[in-house]
């Protein structure tokens, strides 16, 4: 007892800063104490409640994967997706002209300067028969819509494997990538057509009542674009020699459609093998709406014709390759 006082008397004396060091001291050995209680407590495992693994289902929920083989286009899945088809339409326009100095104007230019050339050559050197029409005007007509074409099945023939980045990564109907390479295009068309309203004002040209047509031969000159560029878009996923041969193609094809000549010079004899050349049926009949002849429809009959087999054929391609081309692009 009397060494407890003595302790107790010694605490009392201390100085104020070493007694707040003392509790500091307490206060440590204390919470460590309560801190080591826990770990050297064993806890047992039939306390634990018990974890079962999940359980999958035997059939995926949910499974991705592309149409079956088929002629047909599922018009219900595009209308679905028409806004991701608004959106590639306008990158392919804005990526276009990104950067260029002339922008826009280009879509004017091309043309203008086949036109110039052609007239030189066919027109002043080779004086090819233009049916009355000057041939500025008669060449202008054709090349306007054969080159919306040219550079749509171009364009949309390297579309699939330019998009390779969308193509791995997210579904969405693959269709509408080329058929947004072949929209785009549709504003160059209407960039470049004023051009030909004023060489028909400068060489007293009037428009009649069969311009009204020229609506479905747009239509139907986009339609055979989609065709054309569906059915390359998908070769040259899996052969990419496509897209070297794709200029040395367009250019024959060119001459062999009536772009720099009028259908009226091949032989009676051919023209019925001719005629099977669908835009022989389709530029034929822009001159006749701009130009107010007559319409020549056994040719653009047959150019419908071939059109559609065209597409139930590119469809069917597509349908067919489609399902390989996340594993190759």
């Amino acid at each position: 007892m009397n060494m407890c006082a003595e302790a107790s008397n010694q605490e009392d004396t201390l100085p104020n800063h070493r007694r707040g060091f003392a509790d500091l001291a307490s206060a440590a050995i204390t919470s460590d104490q309560t801190t080591k209680t826990p770990m050297n407590t064993a806890i047992s495992s039939e306390k634990l409640p018990s974890l079962r693994a999940p359980q999958l289902p035997d059939e995926p929920l949910f499974v991705v994967e592309a149409r079956k083989s088929g002629a047909g286009i599922n018009l219900k899945e595009l209308w679905t997706h028409r806004e991701l088809l608004y959106f590639l339409v306008w990158r392919d326009v804005k990526i276009r002209y990104k950067q260029t100095l002339l922008g826009a104007a280009w879509a004017i230019i091309q043309p203008l300067l086949t036109m110039l050339v052609f007239t030189f050559i066919f027109g002043k050197v080779a004086k090819i028969d233009s049916n009355g029409i000057p041939y500025p005007v008669f060449a202008y007509a054709a090349l306007l819509p054969w080159t919306f074409f040219a550079n749509a099945i171009t364009t949309s023939g390297n579309s699939i494997v330019g998009s390779a980045h969308l193509i791995t990564k997210v579904y969405f109907p693959r269709p509408i990538i080329p058929v947004a390479s072949v929209c785009a295009g549709l504003v160059d068309l209407a960039v470049a057509f004023p051009m030909l309203v004023v060489l028909m004002f400068y060489y007293h040209i009037g428009i009649t009542v069969n311009a009204s047509f020229l609506v479905p031969l747009v239509l139907l000159t986009t339609l055979l674009a989609i065709a054309v560029g569906m059915w390359i878009s998908a070769i040259n996923v899996k052969y990419r020699d496509v897209k070297f041969a794709m200029p040395f193609v367009v250019q024959i094809w060119m001459y062999l459609s009536p772009v720099a000549y009028p259908a009226t010079v091949v032989p009676a004899r051919w023209r019925t093998i001719y005629t099977l050349n669908p835009f022989v049926g389709i530029i034929d009949g822009y001159r006749a709406a701009l130009f107010g002849r007559a319409v020549d429809w056994k040719a653009l009959v047959i150019s419908f014709v071939v059109t559609l087999a065209l597409m139930a054929y590119a469809a069917y391609q597509f349908r067919k390759m489609e399902k390989r081309f996340a594993d190759i692009v």
